[in-house]
């Protein structure tokens, strides 16, 4: 049986070295110029410096450019993507067509994995973005555990899912919360915003408390609980799921590290030893309980439909 890909995406360079130690086979990084919410700002001497520590441990180094590009941007994918070719990245994810047409120019050798997150909802369409270059399709977090058994089934590419963390409820363009403060005459600087763990918006009816994210790309309203399914990984490994994701936005470098060795040891057990991994999972699950914060409860998402926002 094959074992899944276990990625994570660190929030800081510093947090690479321990994250491959706690397990990790792959990272996902990036800077907010090209890449869409992402767990930690990465400059371009970070990226090489994150991938000859990866590749020093037999790791991989993936590269988010999955923003929504506008013409003032396209001239930059090029040259940006010269440089990854030159740092021997793994991969690059991207969104934008954009991007795929840019790297057949200049850097066709780089395998690109494509990531809408939200339109990778059938197989044919995976199979689509296979056939114009890409090596892995990343699927969408609203489809439940039936439907991504039966598109591996049909997947002419890798398919990669998330597992645990956050996700994205709502993306505006727009700076909204930094138009907010500009309007009350506040100065708010969006690189402050961006780290600041603290903003939310409130839902007083159902007792729900929405993260706001606010980067490069705009405003993102993230959900109120957080995706855990390390007890029910048994289909997706059975039907050969390729990449399993933690994704770290907005989480302490702390807690990647303890989720991800925790997940490390699930993905193990149920490969290795699946009567093991029935008598562990729920002890693993209860060992991520006794560590997630208080606001952030643990769910399944929409693997099961149990999810309504």
């Amino acid at each position: 049986m094959k074992k899944p890909e276990l990625l994570v995406t660190p929030t800081k360079l510093e947090d690479v070295k321990p994250l491959i130690e706690a397990g990790a086979d792959a990272i996902m990084i990036g800077e907010q110029r090209f890449g869409l919410r992402l767990a930690g700002e990465f400059s371009r001497e970070d990226v090489k410096t994150a991938t000859s520590i990866a590749h020093a441990a037999g790791r991989k180094v993936y590269v988010a450019m999955n923003a929504i590009f506008h013409n003032e941007k396209v001239d930059e994918l090029e040259d940006y993507l010269t440089f990854l070719q030159e740092v021997k990245v793994d991969a690059v994810v991207f969104g934008d067509p954009a991007v795929l047409m840019a790297a057949k120019q200049v850097t066709p050798s780089i395998p690109l994995h494509w990531n809408t997150e939200t339109t990778a909802t059938n197989w044919f369409t995976c199979n689509y973005w296979g056939r114009k270059g890409a090596k892995r399709a990343v699927l969408a977090r609203e489809i439940n555990m039936d439907a991504i058994v039966e598109m591996k089934e049909n997947a002419e590419v890798e398919l990669e899912v998330q597992v645990h963390g956050m996700t994205c409820m709502f993306q505006s363009k727009r700076t909204l919360l930094g138009n907010y403060y500009e309007f009350q005459g506040k100065s708010l600087e969006i690189e402050k915003l961006s780290q600041d763990q603290t903003l939310f918006l409130h839902d007083k009816e159902r007792e729900n408390k929405y993260p706001i994210f606010q980067d490069e790309n705009g405003t993102h309203i993230m959900s109120p609980n957080d995706i855990c399914i390390i007890d029910e990984l048994e289909e997706m490994i059975d039907a050969g799921i390729d990449s399993l994701k933690i994704d770290g936005i907005l989480k302490s470098t702390e807690y990647m590290i303890e989720v991800t060795k925790k997940y490390r040891l699930a993905i193990d057990l149920c490969v290795d030893d699946r009567d093991a991994y029935e008598d562990q999972k729920a002890e693993l699950l209860e060992s991520i309980e006794a560590i997630q914060p208080s606001n952030r409860p643990l769910d399944t998402g929409f693997f099961f439909k149990e999810t309504v926002y």
